[in-house]
């Protein structure tokens, strides 16, 4: 043994450590301070935040200039789009000289049983099978160009038409419409979610091959 409390006899001193001759450290380091450790540790934490705040802000403010430029831009287009407006299904009709192509149902229902309106299902064969309004004809939108001659050679351009599809959503009947106006027709008629709305009023109709109004 040593004298004075010096390290014991078979343990190597290096640097800081004391090994042992087995190979086992024993740490001799003196810890770190507490207040010095917690301190280094705040300032880590501070610089993340200073970095993070300075990124989000950034983001920030390129997202405040980008919607800036984007409403000036809208502003300056003359086909600009309204901030403000009416989106319901009807005011999606309006043309632009102001007229709107939508009709009431109950104008409908007058033209259907004076026989004074030509009706057209705008949606596609297989759907205008299962159900239609009694003796409407069926110009699906996608095949308009196609089926256009042989469902309205023998329509005047001066007869009333009334076409429709099925939801408020569906915009087939609406492009039908503007269809034929681009054709010469000039009085072509819009009931929004016609479908469903004649079935609600149980109005004449074509059930998979049954004429009559549609058991309820």
């Amino acid at each position: 043994m040593s004298v004075g409390g010096g390290p014991k006899r078979g343990v190597e001193r290096s640097g800081p450590r004391f090994r042992t001759l087995d190979g086992v450290l024993d740490d001799a380091i003196q810890p770190i301070p507490p207040g010095y450790r917690t301190a280094a540790m705040e300032g880590d934490a501070l610089s993340m935040v200073e970095i993070c705040t300075k990124s989000l802000c950034q983001a920030a403010a390129l997202l405040l200039a980008a919607g800036l430029l984007a409403l000036g831009v809208n502003a300056i287009r003359p086909d600009g789009i309204p901030l403000i407006g009416d989106w319901s299904p009807e005011a999606r009709l309006s043309l632009e000289n102001g007229t709107n192509l939508s009709i009431p149902i109950e104008e409908a229902e007058a033209l259907f049983f004076s026989g004074e309106a030509v009706f057209l299902d705008a949606r596609d064969a297989s759907e205008y099978a299962s159900g239609h309004i009694y003796g409407a004809r069926n110009l699906p939108w996608m095949e308009f160009e196609t089926a256009f001659e042989k469902v309205m050679g023998d329509v005047g351009r001066d007869v009333v038409i009334v076409t429709y599809c099925d939801g408020e959503g569906c915009g087939l009947s609406r492009e039908l419409a503007l269809a034929l106006l681009a054709k010469g027709y000039t009085h072509v008629r819009v009931l929004v979610n016609g479908w469903t709305v004649w079935r609600d009023r149980t109005l004449p109709v074509d059930v998979a091959g049954g004429f009559g109004l549609e058991p309820e």
